[in-house]
């Protein structure tokens, strides 16, 4: 099997994958369909109502995220993962129902939100973890970058279906079907082989577990930039459901289709880019930083696009350069992090990534709802180019070679205990 594929060898990570692949078109349709929702049914165009909604889904996973982590490296995280997926196939299937009921108001969508929120911030340290259970440490770093190139090849196809269902018949059956998406990642749960996996020991109980996450991350200071680096362009560089269903309506004046059909568009830079990180063996510094500042730059691009079909275009080398940004980051700390501290680490990276999401998401919906989406594009663009270039001025004063022999070296140190 080719290289770029290898982790598909293994038979309990080919169940995982084609389950995750189902439910993952599924989530990306009930995205469209609850921005579209709460922007063109429940609201006038507000974007500040996109935005809060945004908020109230990545919430959770900044206040309860840590602690997820906890119990991830506590707890069995296959058992974990089948209850977190059975609820949020709940609150997919609620919002469904009241929406073809005619009676879903804006607070039942903001709940939902929330609810799912926390489903899915208990739901996602383990199931990062848990891709290093099913593969072992030889194939990690490609199965993190083929769960990414899955997660993006759903966000082509997942958008666009979502669009061209909301046109034909609602909104409301979009989420009914996402939630019976569901169903697909808890079957190839139940498939999974518990006697070939790989597990970490779990940690045993006792106080400040997630303290001691803390000071893990404080004594390493590719994770410390990580971190930075997630939580600023997390808040102001990836709001795309909110600045993209900006332009989409208010600034360029179109329809479902056209509004599910950019999610498609900037999947291809996304997939094309998760495809090129199965292809590297670890990770990178130079792609972590060289991500963020091409991240930068093609969203003031897109800012300044004279039409939609442009302003497309420009979303696929900006998806391109946020999934090598984050799969840079993914990968480093998958594969040098201590096996009992991943889990905890994994939720804090999670809880900054997502927190930054829901602090930026008012803002950034605030911007393009009182002085316009374009705005709003831009100032996200700008805050993700300064920080890029802040960071590679610090990498370069502390030695860019230090940070990448440290992580090679922990790395490198890892492996061979994690694979006896």
């Amino acid at each position: 099997m080719s290289a770029m594929f290898k982790a598909l060898e293994n038979p309990n990570y080919r169940v995982w994958a084609g389950g995750a692949l189902v439910s993952n078109i599924g989530t990306w349709m009930q995205r469209v369909a609850q921005d579209w929702l709460v922007l063109t049914i429940l609201t006038d165009h507000s974007g500040t109502a996109v935005g809060i909604t945004t908020a109230l889904q990545f919430l959770p996973m900044l206040l309860f995220g840590p602690y997820a982590g906890v119990l991830a490296d506590r707890y069995r995280k296959r058992v974990i993962l089948l209850w977190t997926q059975a609820a949020m196939g709940i609150c997919g299937l609620i919002v469904g129902l009241l929406v073809v009921t005619g009676v879903a108001e804006l607070w039942h969508v903001y709940i939902a939100a929330a609810a799912l929120g926390l489903a899915a911030a208990m739901d996602a340290p383990a199931r990062q973890a848990f891709v290093s259970e099913l593969v072992g440490p030889e194939k990690l770093s490609n199965a993190v970058a083929l769960n990414s190139a899955s997660f993006n090849s759903a966000r082509l196809t997942g958008p666009a279906i979502a669009g061209v269902l909301i046109a034909w018949i609602g909104t409301g059956p979009v989420f009914i079907l996402n939630a019976a998406s569901f169903v697909a990642v808890i079957i190839s749960l139940l498939r999974v082989k518990v006697s070939q996996l790989e597990p970490a020991t779990p940690v045993a109980r006792g106080k400040h577990q997630f303290l001691d996450g803390l000071q893990y991350v404080r004594q390493r200071p590719d994770l410390t930039l990580i971190m930075v680096m997630v939580g600023l362009l997390g808040a102001f560089g990836m709001n795309f459901p909110v600045t993209n269903s900006l332009m989409a309506t208010a600034e360029f004046g179109m329809g479902p289709e056209e509004f599910g059909a950019l999610g498609s568009i900037m999947a291809i830079g996304t997939l094309a880019g998760a495809l090129l990180a199965a292809r590297r063996s670890g990770p990178r510094l130079r792609f972590l930083l060289g991500g963020a500042l091409s991240l930068g730059i093609f969203t003031l691009a897109a800012s300044v696009a004279p039409s939609f079909w442009v302003y497309a275009v420009v979303l696929i080398p900006v998806g391109l350069a946020s999934i090598t940004f984050l799969n840079s980051c993914n990968t480093t700390i998958q594969l040098s992090v201590e096996p009992q501290f991943r889990g905890r680490i994994l939720a804090l990276y999670l809880a900054i990534l997502q927190g930054g999401t829901a602090i930026g998401a008012p803002l950034m919906g605030w911007i393009g709802t009182e002085f316009g989406a374009r705005w709003s594009v831009a100032a996200g663009g700008a805050v993700v180019l300064v920080t890029g270039v802040a960071c590679v001025i610090l990498v370069s004063r502390r030695s860019e070679k230090t940070l990448r022999e440290h992580v090679r070296n922990v790395w490198t140190r890892r492996r061979p205990a994690e694979a006896s």
